[in-house]
């Protein structure tokens, strides 16, 4: 993150916000000390209902969710996705659908597929879709991931998610408790025993699933041009 924020042209005024995943306990950090010293620009730990500023970098804050708004973030402390919080999946996912084709999704290095799911998302509203190269990440699975599933299985999953949610809580007993995608796709493979043996989303086997389940009948009557209402 340092080397890409020294880097970037001064021409650039978008905001840019990042999020590592942070051990719950560390509270304010020195990460934005550590990363304005790469930086002309202002760097910031995000505070709940923080207004968007351009030219600013927002660095997610440990144990929270951070997700985007048009023009101010909002801290959540929801469950855990993929035993993270704050979420990579959760920030992309409230950035495309806020900003759509103007949101930017990066994936650097990283120990698990936390994102891969999110970056669909916003390649799905029009957005863009950036992947380090693996071969040069410090640890490859984040990258791989979101290479190997964002355009297919991850896509299938957060469109269904995102168009359907009445029906897939529905078709899998969960009730009507109101949940972002990545929450209720954790929710399904939990129901279906669909998670990888360290607990993690196993995206491509949970696409497969409900690809199945869409053509056998088992969601319901639902038209793929009529979303759920909101």
């Amino acid at each position: 993150m340092r080397q890409l924020l020294a880097e970037l042209p001064d021409g650039i005024e978008q905001p840019i916000v990042l999020v590592q995943h942070r051990h719950p306990s560390s509270g304010a950090s020195a990460l934005p000390e550590l990363l304005a010293e790469q930086t002309r620009r202002p760097v910031r730990d995000v505070d709940d209902k923080m207004p968007i500023e351009e030219g600013t970098v927002y660095v997610a804050p440990a144990d929270y969710h951070l997700l985007v708004e048009l023009g101010s973030f909002a801290l959540s402390v929801d469950e855990r996705v993929q035993y993270a919080r704050p979420s990579i999946d959760v920030m992309f996912e409230s950035a495309a659908d806020a900003y759509r084709e103007r949101a930017i999704g990066v994936i650097l290095t990283g120990a698990n597929e936390d994102g891969a799911a999110g970056l669909a998302r916003i390649k799905a509203r029009g957005g863009v879709a950036v992947v380090q190269d693996p071969s040069q990440a410090e640890r490859r699975t984040m990258p791989d991931a979101a290479i190997d599933v964002h355009d297919v299985a991850a896509f299938v999953l957060t469109s269904l998610a995102d168009r359907y949610p009445n029906a897939l809580r529905r078709a899998y007993g969960l009730g009507d408790l109101q949940r972002p995608p990545a929450l209720l796709l954790e929710d399904i493979a939990k129901r279906r025993g669909h998670l990888a043996s360290e607990g993690r989303l196993d995206v491509t086997r949970s696409a497969r699933m409900l690809i199945q389940d869409f053509r056998e009948g088992k969601l319901g009557r639902i038209s793929l041009e009529q979303p759920d209402p909101r």
